[in-house]
């Protein structure tokens, strides 16, 4: 019995060392999934991240960036690129992700005379039913219509129904960063979103066929009263840059200049985005996404596009960047909570109680076969 209890005893210390049994929160924020920066630690950084070996990404009156390969997800480069600021209309990229799945584009919409009245950029919308959303939808984000944002809400049950949404929808991205206060992106306190953010965004909707459509139109014919009036797309690099797809810009005196946007070249795709920029930037923007295209493949990259949370994941999701499928990256985590969410350790459930039920379950087996050996060779004397 001796043998067998000390045999019990390595078979759990074992198991221990293996995480079956890591059952105290102390030990599960040691975890390296629990706590990090999301895309890998050196995305961290506030200044410049740029890979050696590659000529330095160009200058940027921005203060923050990030220039991303859409395929692999890999970041190629990248400035204070999980710092808050206030996303502008950069913001309507979430409004579009998050409602595109859950409105039928085919379903008539009346604004309120409310969202009709709304302040900024506006398509001139009336209060009449005579708006589809696929048409809204193309206001939104062909035209940056603030009165567009407020009537795609309406349609989806109102504004708090909406903003709920969204922000379920930038944690499922992994866009930690980013907390909507409005479906337009008109400044709000607390409001803010990320180079990083934007870029996840992005990549999402560049997977949704209407987005990719959407923000790569360059005018269209839009309901009027009394028949329609054409609208054109607020992205002036759809004229001016080769391949460019489109995506979205923004500004208020507060925000500065933001932009977001992705570009095809050779069967590949670049993302950037660009936050609190002084001064005017489509040449920057041309310029970054000319170094992407020349970088992607040569440079090691400085971090990645994390993939979105599982629908049905049964687990607290990851807030690091391990290396994943496709990436280059490799290492641990830093905990860094001043600039990144950390995941809530609950004692009572999630995966810590998990844990502690399959220890417990391990231990009883083992006392059990233990128990049974005993009896066996009790049995044969």
């Amino acid at each position: 019995m001796g043998t067998s209890l000390r045999a019990l005893g390595a078979a759990f210390t074992t198991a221990t060392l293996m995480g079956v049994a890591l059952c105290t929160p102390a030990a599960a924020r040691a975890l390296p999934h629990r706590a990090g920066t999301v895309g890998g630690d050196q995305l961290a950084g506030r200044g410049l991240i740029s890979p050696e070996g590659v000529k330095a990404p160009p200058k940027t009156t921005a203060s923050s960036y990030v220039i991303a390969d859409a395929e692999t997800g890999q970041v190629l480069a990248a400035k204070d690129p999980h710092g808050h600021y206030l996303p502008a209309s950069t913001l309507k990229t979430l409004t579009a992700v998050t409602l595109i799945p859950k409105l039928d584009k085919g379903k008539t919409v009346k604004p309120s005379q409310d969202a009709c009245n709304e302040e900024g950029s506006a398509v001139g919308l009336v209060p009449k039913p005579i708006y589809k959303v696929d048409d809204l939808m193309r206001a939104l984000l062909m035209v940056s219509g603030n009165d567009a944002a407020n009537a795609l809400a309406e349609a989806h049950g109102g504004m708090t129904a909406t903003l709920a949404d969204m922000n379920k929808e930038a944690r499922r991205l992994q866009a930690y960063d980013t907390v909507a206060k409005t479906p337009s992106g008109l400044d709000r306190p607390g409001q803010r979103s990320s180079a990083y953010d934007l870029a996840l965004i992005a990549r999402a909707g560049l997977a949704l066929p209407s987005f990719r459509k959407y923000v790569s139109t360059k005018t269209a014919k839009f309901p009027a009263p009394k028949g329609y009036y054409e609208i054109g797309n607020h992205n002036k690099l759809l004229w001016r840059y080769p391949g460019m797809i489109g995506v979205k810009n923004g500004w208020t005196s507060k925000a500065l200049g933001s932009f977001v946007g992705a570009a095809s070249r050779n069967g590949h795709t670049i993302i950037v985005s660009i936050m609190h920029d002084e001064g005017s930037f489509w040449e920057d923007v041309a310029k970054m996404l000319d170094w992407g295209f020349a970088a992607r493949g040569r440079a090691t990259p400085v971090g990645v596009l994390v993939d979105p949370v599982p629908e049905k994941a049964s687990v607290v999701p990851e807030l690091t960047g391990p290396a994943r499928s496709g990436s280059a990256l490799a290492g641990g985590a830093t905990a860094l909570p001043s600039r990144r969410p950390v995941a809530a350790v609950d004692s009572g459930s999630g995966p810590i109680a998990a844990m502690i039920a399959i220890g417990a379950g391990l231990l009883g087996g083992l006392i059990w076969l233990g128990y049974g050996i005993r009896r066996r060779r009790a049995g044969r004397t």
